[in-house]
């Protein structure tokens, strides 16, 4: 199994890692609707067991509850994943969230992640969101606290997700970011331009999440379907997956089946592969809610776009 550098840490992933943010269940603001915990272990525990060695989760989804489940996931195996984790997005009695990056509370958030996870060190330690869209607020003291729990050996090493460019360059200042977790695929597009070049200079690795958007471009999301989605689904408010956008949207997944066809490939596995087709994207996370889905996406790990085929989509993209 292809494992890959990542970032100037001593890790080395598997080209997908197992994403965590559905496994949550409900009761929170970006929930995917009801799930089950038993299936959702079995997901994780097929993931590992076909070659990923990688979960990305975080202590919002769910409200604590995904990490909780990732930890009875892991319980008595012996070859255990790197695990990953966020901190930055912290919740009331209410259940109501808000952003954080005061140092205590992200001092807390990672005490409290460490027991939920049931683990000595957290392998990596990412600040969520910033404060605000193109703010550096709150960034130094937050990043500064980050570098704290690194050296005092809680956390193995930090990143950044849905960072952008400067305010990278504000926290690379301070010490160094091991990765950014941004959105991509290919239906947004918005890192490519200056994002993802900071990271190729900085060494800073990348793991893409939502590469098959979400599920729009896996080629089981129809307009029906769409128009079905639960209200406890966030997918249901999502422009992506309404008119006109959906339109367009389902066009690509057409070009994706055809690709994907001369292959013996998925829509999905070629959404994931357009996601790395690019050497500075270290890897993809990807999300799943049943061994099934798993099995309907791992074989991605070994496959490439050609330079024709990766070139075919860009232009049938510019076009749109």
């Amino acid at each position: 199994m292809e494992k890959r550098r990542f970032g100037n840490s001593d890790l080395h992933i598997t080209p997908i890692g197992f994403g965590a943010w559905a496994i949550g269940g409900t009761g929170w603001n970006f929930a995917w609707g009801s799930q089950d915990d038993q299936q959702s272990i079995r997901a994780i525990q097929h993931a590992l067991d076909r070659g990923i060695n990688w979960i990305d989760t975080a202590a919002v989804y769910g409200l604590g509850h995904s990490e909780e489940v990732v930890a009875r996931a892991l319980e008595g195996r012996t070859n255990r994943p790197y695990v990953f984790t966020k901190c930055g997005l912290v919740w009331d009695d209410n259940r109501q969230e808000r952003k954080d990056l005061h140092p205590d509370s992200i001092r807390r958030e990672c005490e409290a992640s460490l027991r939920r996870l049931k683990v000595d060190t957290i392998d990596l330690y990412q600040i969520h969101w910033p404060l605000a869209a193109g703010s550096l607020e709150g960034i130094e003291e937050g990043w500064k606290a980050m570098e704290e729990l690194r050296r005092q050996g809680k956390v193995r090493w930090i990143g950044v997700s849905n960072f952008d460019a400067k305010q990278m360059e504000l926290a690379q200042s301070i010490a160094p970011i091991t990765s950014l977790q941004p959105p991509y695929s290919a239906i947004q597009r918005d890192i490519e331009k200056d994002i993802l070049p900071f990271c190729e200079r900085n060494n800073i690795g990348v793991i893409a999440y939502s590469p098959m958007a979400s599920g729009l471009l896996t080629g089981a999301m129809t307009r029906e379907r769409a128009a079905k989605l639960p209200k406890d689904d966030w997918r249901s408010r999502s422009p992506d997956f309404q008119e006109p956008r959906l339109s367009r949207n389902l066009a690509l997944v057409e070009r994706f089946k055809v690709i994907g066809a001369k292959h013996g490939r998925s829509p999905a596995e070629v959404a994931i592969a357009w996601t790395l087709r690019k050497p500075v994207v270290t890897a993809a996370i990807v999300g799943a809610r049943s061994a099934e889905q798993v099995d309907g996406f791992i074989d991605a790990m070994e496959f490439r776009l050609s330079p024709d085929e990766a070139r075919e989509l860009d232009e049938f993209l510019q076009k749109q």
